[in-house]
């Protein structure tokens, strides 16, 4: 069912709420008519703080006006003519409004989905039977709209009470006048002669006394008025603070902490629009409970009776201001964050965002925003306090923006577009510690007034951690600190504090995050893999996960300190499988293709039990984003004997130049993907198509690979002729078999593959064969 049709069902307050989205800016006639159109498009495949994404956002645009003229030519009668006149007009109005910032219908039109959808979510939670169905977030959304409410009813109590109290107050203020009326017509008694004195003089007397009386009772009843009021304020207070401190220390911090997780590839934070319509509901109370507080204290000047009501009036006034401060302190924040590896000369965007700023109309005088980088020790003394003015680490270009109010969404925030850091400044490192190891942040600061400058606010929020690099080349490591820091960092900690151990199923959690989000795949690290994880990086044969889940790894183990016998790290091999899939095979991996996380003699223990013509394909050991294939087969100087063998392996540059389709395909010993799914069944659909024949009089010539142990003719897709590839430029092989090795060839390394320096892959080189001229020897390369 389309959330469209939902939403008509919507009753109450959820119906205006969600009436309330529609206007001028985006008519709701144009969401009903072309309801189906508009739920269908992918409004979120556009990023809207990229300016470049500015051309999409106008083809949606010029689609929206288009559906809407389609609708306007299929309306007929006499009621479809008024229809064609209003939504032509619609077109119109639409297309005058955005046609130069397309980007803003974008963010309408996502606006009005999110919150129709979150409409209709908590109204078909409310309405389910029984509180045991309510998920937890509903139960936890219903719970803060009940205090909502009830904040809203004490307010409007205490709003009564203290009206109230201003009739009791005019009106013994009235009183009191004419308690003095009657004290000056007794000053004058003694003007008259002694019989009208006498005779006048009783009355007023008693006129007096029941006068005063009445003054003494009410002024006791006023006091007791004020004080019952102030004891309500106090607890709606307690009840503001709760509620403030649910929502800002709880859900903020919950949302701030999703955010640094999708920094390692966790699910998406959220829309902030849930937290922001929370915190404008909370800036509304305390600006009604503040006004009622300001008012009360205004009557008790107006009409100062001794008691304790002074005392708690002062006592209220700070703790609301306390309230109201914390709540724009804290609603101050990152709303897309630096890029968290951060290189120096290029151009990289932030946005912030103010989630209380339209509540309190902010925008009336829009705030500039000033970003400036700062070092680990800089941050951690700006959290003491201690002054720091003026200090920062580096220099970065196009650092200010001004706050914009967007008024179709109702949010205030600064986007800085085109930021660039020019210069970095280091501190002194400590130990082993490297340049990637090194942490800034960027501070973003403002200032602005809330009510005619009588609260002015100085605002600061600090970016996650960026780690700064001049080369491509420092990208990984820098990675690493990025990925250990956004995983591991406790809520409220000092600047940057981490540990420096973790426990192992902790890192699997982390490493199973990334390499899902980088590979794009919903299928992650299988528990084997994760014991073959737990194996290279504690130097481990244990095959059973129950040996890791007590075992710690400390950040040196991860990041700093070698593998046995390689040298890289256990980070750095992990990162290196990560490039490797997602530039050439994460679409194999998604299908299952791949089983990756196996060693050489897991290899051989599967292989060996298969047909031959049986292979996989493994990460590399020894070479940093590497894959091989291994494969059982014959071994052709000793009859009746088979073998594993392992093909040298290949990296990011071999598939640039051909793919691992292409390269299963070329070797037509290969028969069966482990366990025993025919190659051609998986890999088909990847193989390139065959090349047509020659036009203009030249032909195209082809990359294809042989392993001259097992090189066959091989049918030319083009001609039907058989090639083969030049015996001395085919990929390496490496061999095992579980009695013997082939432990004598000097082009082994020491792990029994042939050196990357010593044997190439033609793919290697042919550009440079196919620039020479041909000649009659043996061709390295195939012509179709």
């Amino acid at each position: 069912m389309s959330v469209w049709i939902q939403a008509q069902q919507l009753q109450g307050e959820a119906l205006h709420q969600m009436q309330s989205l529609y206007g001028q800016h985006f008519p709701i006639e144009v969401r009903h008519y072309l309801s189906q159109w508009i739920e269908a498009q992918l409004w979120d495949s556009v990023d809207l703080e990229n300016p470049q994404e500015e051309f999409k956002a106008k083809r949606m645009l010029d689609s929206l006006i288009q559906e809407l003229q389609k609708k306007v030519e299929h309306q007929v009668g006499e009621d479809g003519f008024l229809l064609k006149i209003k939504l032509g007009h619609y077109a119109t109005q639409l297309k005058n409004t955005y046609d130069r910032c397309p980007l803003e219908l974008v963010r309408c039109i996502k606006h009005i989905l999110y919150t129709e959808q979150r409409l209709v979510r908590e109204a078909t939670n409310a309405s389910s039977p029984g509180g045991g169905m309510l998920d937890s977030m509903s139960q936890k959304y219903q719970q803060l709209n009940q205090a909502f409410e009830e904040l809203r009813l004490l307010t409007q109590d205490t709003d009564n009470d203290l009206r109230k109290l201003q009739h009791s107050q005019e009106y013994f203020i009235i009183q009191y006048q004419e308690s003095l009326h009657i004290q000056a017509q007794l000053g004058n008694l003694s003007a008259l002669p002694p019989s009208d004195r006498v005779l006048r003089e009783p009355a007023l007397l008693s006129k007096r006394a029941t006068m005063e009386a009445w003054l003494t009772r009410e002024a006791n009843t006023l006091q007791k008025y004020r004080l019952d009021l102030a004891e309500k304020h106090q607890k709606t207070l307690q009840l503001l603070r709760k509620q403030q401190t649910t929502i800002l220390d709880d859900e903020l911090i919950q949302w701030k902490r999703r955010q640094q997780l999708a920094g390692n590839g966790g699910p998406p934070e959220g829309a902030l629009d849930v937290l922001q319509s929370w915190c404008e509901k909370l800036a509304e109370l305390i600006c009604q409970n503040r006004q009622q507080i300001r008012r009360a204290e205004h009557l008790r000047q107006q009409l100062p009776i001794p008691g304790p009501v002074e005392e708690l009036l002062t006592e209220l006034n700070n703790t609301i201001t306390d309230i109201i401060s914390a709540l724009v302190t804290s609603t101050f924040i990152i709303e897309k964050h630096p890029p968290q590896v951060l290189k120096t000369q290029t151009k990289f965007a932030a946005t912030v965002r103010l989630l209380v700023g339209g509540k309190l109309n902010v925008h009336m005088n829009p705030p500039q925003v000033k970003a400036t980088i700062i070092s680990e020790q800089q941050a951690k003394a700006l959290l003491k306090n201690e002054n720091t003015r003026n200090e920062s680490s580096g220099e970065i270009l196009n650092n200010s923006s001004v706050m914009e109010y967007h008024q179709t969404t109702g949010t205030l925030s600064a986007h800085f577009r085109n930021m660039s850091l020019k210069r970095i400044k280091r501190s002194d490192r400590r130990g082993a510690e490297s340049v990637t190891e090194e942490k800034f942040t960027v501070l973003f600061e403002s200032q602005f007034s809330v009510g005619g400058n009588e609260l002015v606010f100085q605002v600061k929020t600090l970016s996650l951690p960026v780690v700064v690099i001049v080369h491509g080349s420092q990208d990984n490591n820098a990675t690493a600190t990025v990925l250990w820091d956004n995983a591991f960092a406790e809520p409220g900690r000092v600047p940057f504090a981490i540990p420096d151990k973790v426990m192992w199923p902790q890192l699997c959690d982390a490493l199973n995050m990334k390499y899902k989000a980088e590979v794009q795949s919903n299928r992650g690290l299988s528990e084997e893999n994760l014991v073959f994880l737990a194996q290279k990086a504690f130097s481990s044969a244990s095959t059973s996960p129950e040996d890791y889940r007590s075992m710690t790894m400390s950040w040196s183990q991860f990041n700093r300190e070698s593998l046995p016998g390689r040298n890289f790290t256990f980070w750095q091999w992990f990162d290196g499988v990560i490039e490797l899939m997602k530039k050439h095979l994460k679409l194999h991996w998604n299908d299952g293709a791949i089983l990756g996380f196996v060693n050489k003699q897991q290899a051989q223990d599967m292989l060996m039990s298969k047909p031959n013509g049986t292979f996989l394909l493994r990460f590399s050991d020894s070479e940093i984003g590497g894959i091989t294939i291994a494969w059982v087969a014959e071994n052709p100087n000793k009859a009746g004997e088979r073998m594993v063998w392992n093909l040298m392996p290949y990296t990011t540059k071999d598939f640039s130049i051909r793919s691992l389709a292409d390269r299963i395909s070329d070797l037509n010993h290969l028969l069966f993907l482990y366990p025993d799914r025919p190659k051609d069944e998986v890999f088909s659909k990847y193989y390139t198509p065959p090349h047509s024949k020659a036009v203009d009089g030249y032909v195209k010539p082809q990359i294809r690979q042989v392993v001259p142990e097992f090189a066959t003719a091989n049918p030319d897709p083009s001609s039907g002729n058989p090639t083969y590839m030049d015996h001395a430029a085919s990929p390496s092989v490496m061999l095992q078999n579980h009695t013997c090795k082939r432990q004598n060839d000097s082009m082994l390394d020491g792990d029994g593959e042939f050196d990357l320096e010593d044997t190439m892959d033609v793919a290697r080189h042919v550009e440079e064969l196919l620039r020479r001229p041909i000649e009659n020897h043996a061709l390295d390369v195939g012509i179709g």
